[in-house]
């Protein structure tokens, strides 16, 4: 047994997984997790539009980071992968956030690619899940990209078939097309346009007809299925593994866009990071949501609180 730190540092948060990680006779491992956090940073403000990481924002990535870091020395840590994924990729100025991670944390973070990004996250989703409901689909809707994925799970072992991760994710749409408080109708059909456009790319990279289960993972399924389900705070046990179907993630949907900040704020279950940008997630997903259902005939989404932080503490044994 081995206790690993996985740190994922995207567009709009920055997270920790603290786990034993034992491995079986047969070679494959098993989780169990010490510690699970998550911060919004936004660490890709702005960066879309200027191509540089700003100043304050890596600041509070490094405020982060530092407490992470103390984290994972206090629980004994062996080892550690920190891996920086859209916003990173993305900006002129990335040679500061490497120095500053190293710096802080004692490693240098790895700037994946998107398909590693997409087979992390297919990695920690699927290891809960009954492998009959395969074969599966694995979406991961982050800040600044969303990831499609397809493969099976015998129940020891996932394989990926396919991956393609794609520039659209919560903060990328709302800086781009949600300008208005609440959105125009505009603003969302032009949002709805330009995530059919490039999700469009990665559904003809990524078959997904013979799919039967769509698992989405990351903040803004999970947060959507909080709210579709109603709890009153937010229960990651309640969550994971929740079903929502295309109504339900319709009718959430059409709550967000409908709503200003404040009153988007005043939802419990909504993490204040997020008020801002879960309208435009809720486009991405909902954009998902109609291409698997014509492509595949899937009704529904399954949200998984195990994604990339999982597959990243998985790969270190």
């Amino acid at each position: 047994m081995a206790r690993v730190a996985a740190v994922d540092c995207g567009t709009n948060s920055i997270r920790l997984l603290v786990a034993d990680v034992t491995v079986r006779e047969d070679g494959t491992a098993w989780l169990r997790d010490v510690h699970r956090e998550m911060r919004i940073v936004r660490l890709g403000q702005g960066v879309d539009a200027t191509g540089t990481l700003a100043p304050e924002a890596l600041q509070r990535t490094a405020d982060a980071l530092a407490d992470y870091t103390a984290i994972a020395r206090r629980k004994g840590v062996e080892q550690v992968r920190m891996v920086a994924t859209s916003a990173t990729r993305d900006a002129s100025n990335r040679d500061d956030f490497f120095a500053m991670t190293e710096r802080v944390l004692g490693v240098r973070a790895e700037v994946i690619t998107g398909d590693e990004e997409a087979r992390l996250s297919f990695t920690g989703a699927v290891g809960d899940f009954d492998p009959d409901d395969g074969p599966f689909v694995v979406t991961d809707v982050g800040g600044g990209s969303t990831e499609v994925v397809t493969g099976t799970w015998d129940g020891l072992r996932a394989k990926v078939t396919a991956a393609r991760s794609v520039d659209i994710g919560c903060v990328r749409i709302t800086e781009r097309c949600l300008r208005s408080d609440p959105p125009a109708p505009a603003e969302v059909a032009g949002a709805a346009d330009l995530a059919r456009e490039v999700l469009t790319e990665a559904f003809e990279a990524v078959l997904v007809d013979d799919a039967r289960t769509w698992i989405g993972v990351a903040g803004t399924v999970t947060t959507l299925a909080a709210i579709a389900l109603g709890l009153p705070e937010y229960d990651s046990d309640a969550v994971h593994q929740a079903t929502l179907t295309f109504d339900q993630l319709a009718l959430t949907t059409q709550r967000l866009l409908s709503t200003t900040h404040d009153q988007r704020a005043q939802i419990p279950v909504i993490h204040p990071g997020r008020v801002d940008v879960i309208g435009g997630g809720a486009i991405v997903v909902a954009t998902l949501a109609g291409q698997l259902k014509a492509r595949a005939g899937i009704e529904s989404l399954r949200a998984s609180e195990h994604d990339i932080l999982d597959g990243i503490a998985l790969s270190l044994v």
